[in-house]
């Protein structure tokens, strides 16, 4: 009986994205980075198939960071739109793969001048990223994952090879009851000449009947999962804040102010969350918050600083509709 119980709860979990109720998933498609990396899945939809058989989800988000001011003059605002779509197939009750297109698109406003400079440092952002995942149940309360991605992330008129990021995130989780799941991770991506590692927590708690503690993003090129509490105003409704770290770099234009550079964003989303289950397989996620610690660089083609502002506590709002299948 309690292998049968451990079982069931590994159907329940994503890398760093852990499901309570296997009607919602939990997978976010957080805007915040445009474009988060693909998740490390430990265990998928697919898992809840029998082998051979296909699952899928298909995802979209926008989201505002409304204007706030940079230090040292000027202010700054961004909208963008994220659209997702993953298929996985189940093909042994062990083993599953499969894939995931994304594309994401970041709108930038600067006021000129500006602590970055006489003309705006970058403009349109483009982020599509094809990624693999894969997961294994290593033994019955033991599940490993590993999902490598190649992004590309560059202004309007960069190319886009020169904006590409490539890496993998790889973890292990441990079921120590139905109710309680933990993990390690680590992800190694290579933005543009910089590499970047960090590990994170895989964390599903299930509290009590109404309350959760989880990972709320995927971990992937922009950093690790975050951590959120979640309570259940009701079957079909829940609320949820939390909080992570994101950083991303992309290739500049090459005839902008600074031709072939590179943008370096970074910042922590502290964020409230409104969830509204549409059907067994379908949601809305409503976003509320803010970004603290945020920063902004300009960096020449070689990776050296040119231009550096921090910018104030940035508003931010975000809307998430997602289906699986």
């Amino acid at each position: 009986m309690q292998q049968s119980k451990r079982r069931r709860t590994t159907r329940s979990i994503r890398c760093g994205i852990a499901r309570s109720r296997p009607a919602v998933d939990r997978r976010r498609s957080w805007a915040w980075v445009a474009a988060l990396a693909l998740c490390a899945a430990a265990a998928t939809n697919a898992q809840e198939t029998k082998p051979s058989e296909v699952s899928g989800s298909a995802s979209i988000s926008g989201i505002d960071e409304l204007r706030t001011n940079l230090d040292g003059g000027g202010n700054m605002s961004w909208s963008g739109v994220l659209a997702q779509g993953e298929l996985t197939r189940k093909f042994t009750p062990e083993f599953s793969a499969g894939f995931v297109l994304r594309y994401g698109y970041e709108s930038w406003h600067f006021s000129t001048p500006s602590a970055l400079g006489a003309a705006a440092p970058w403009g349109n952002i483009n982020r599509p990223a094809i990624g693999l995942k894969f997961a294994y149940q290593a033994a019955p309360d033991v599940s490993v994952f590993a999902a490598p991605e190649i992004e590309w992330d560059y202004e309007q008129g960069a190319s886009a090879s020169m904006g590409q990021n490539y890496g993998a995130v790889v973890g292990a989780m441990k079921f120590f009851s139905p109710t309680l799941v933990l993990g390690l991770g680590a992800g190694a991506f290579r933005q543009i000449n910089h590499t970047m590692v960090f590990p994170f927590l895989v964390v599903n708690w299930q509290i009590d009947d109404k309350w959760r503690l989880s990972n709320p993003f995927q971990a992937g090129p922009a950093g690790g999962a975050g951590l959120e509490r979640v309570y259940a105003l009701a079957p079909d409704w829940e609320l949820a804040a939390g909080a992570t770290y994101r950083q991303y770099r992309f290739r500049l234009s090459s005839d902008g102010p600074t031709p072939d550079g590179i943008g370096r964003n970074q910042g922590v989303p502290v964020f409230a969350r409104l969830t509204r289950r549409l059907a067994p397989q379908g949601r809305l996620d409503f976003y509320a918050g803010a970004v603290a610690g945020g920063q902004l660089r300009v960096l020449d083609s070689s990776g050296a600083t040119l231009e550096s502002s921090r910018y104030k506590l940035a508003p931010l709002l975000g809307i998430t509709a997602a289906l699986n299948f």
